[in-house]
């Protein structure tokens, strides 16, 4: 389907086979893995990121590369059923790294920007990419790609601790955002919970200078605000707007999830699907960026594999609710 144009990356294309793998088939029962789709009919196409080269480049930690796996793991084992059958979706396959040259990450990450952009150039216009595992700094080729795809500039919204809008200091996880913008790829940028402590006064200074809308996660902690009526409001307003919309949910964003940032405080994974689904209300949805999920032992696999599950298939169900009830 494609060939590989990257000396330091390499794309695993998935076959019924490598799905089968996955699968824990029990009779009377149909689990999504056994119904996906084809790729030329799929409406919904998984792909997987098994890096976490962005995240080191940004003096993070490492981990990220492990969420896909954790994430397949779950979700083609859910139940196909007639709130989901499956047979919309289609598993592309995975990004792996090959030996890395640790002395310049900022170039790896470039590198691996251009080999996402050719790979999800392979989609049709129609089809809506849902990107898994690895570090933020893949909003970037997704951004790019999608104004590449739709011609037209992008708004995204994004649920996140961090706003990822750091400085033009060469790439990684920290700054997808304002590259994309000094790009032109982003026309604007709305970012959902920022942590007041783990956000620079340049960061917030940018924000503004740039015209984006932001909130605090401190705000909704005092009840100043609400996370269900900003959603709410967001989605509503975004569905007013021409543009194509970008969805992102950063997993460090959601209290004690592993993550390449874990920390105690944030969300609740209840709140990030109240995200997801009301985001998915969208008419004109880009694509779907789940990236940060880290596990590092079996627990965490299941803690991160289930709660990823839960969000793709949050997301494809209403988009297929608000499908079969636009003109209704």
């Amino acid at each position: 389907m494609m060939n590989n144009q990257s000396t330091l990356f390499e794309f695993q294309p998935f076959d019924d086979l490598a799905i089968q793998s996955f699968l824990s088939k029990r009779e009377g029962e149909t689990k999504l893995g056994e119904k996906l789709s084809n790729f030329t009919n799929a409406k919904y196409v998984i792909i997987g990121v098994e890096e976490s080269i962005g995240p080191r480049a940004n003096k993070g930690r490492a981990g990220a590369e492990h969420g896909f796996k954790a994430f397949l793991s779950s979700f083609l084992n859910m139940q196909s059923n007639e709130t989901l059958s499956g047979d919309e979706i289609h598993v592309l396959g995975k990004v792996v790294t090959k030996d890395l040259v640790e002395d310049d990450l900022f170039k790896c990450v470039e590198e691996l920007d251009d080999f996402l952009v050719y790979i999800l150039s392979s989609l049709a216009v129609h089809q809506i990419p849902i990107l898994i595992g690895g570090g933020h700094n893949n909003a970037f080729p997704l951004m790019k790609s999608a104004n590449m795809s739709h011609g037209k500039y992008l708004q995204v919204v994004n649920l996140d601790a961090h706003a990822d809008y750091r400085l033009l200091e060469g790439r990684h996880s920290g700054n997808p955002f304002s590259y994309a913008f000094n790009k032109g790829f982003l026309k604007k940028y709305h970012v959902l919970g920022l942590h007041q402590r783990y956000n620079s006064q340049q960061i917030i200074d940018d924000l503004r200078r740039d015209g984006h809308y932001f909130t605090f996660n401190e705000e909704y902690l005092l009840s100043k605000r609400n996370y269900m009526n900003d959603f709410k409001e967001l989605a509503h307003d975004l569905s007013k707007s021409q543009d194509y919309v970008g969805i992102e949910l950063d997993m460090d964003t959601i209290e004690r999830m592993p993550s390449s940032a874990y920390s105690p405080v944030g969300i609740s994974i209840e709140t990030a699907r109240i995200y997801i689904s009301q985001m998915a209300s969208i008419e004109k949805v880009a694509y779907l960026h789940l990236p940060e999920g880290a596990p590092t032992n079996e627990l965490e696999d299941r803690i991160v594999g289930k709660t990823l599950a839960y969000l793709v298939s949050d997301f494809i169900t209403e988009r297929q609710f608000l499908n079969r009830n636009t003109y209704i």
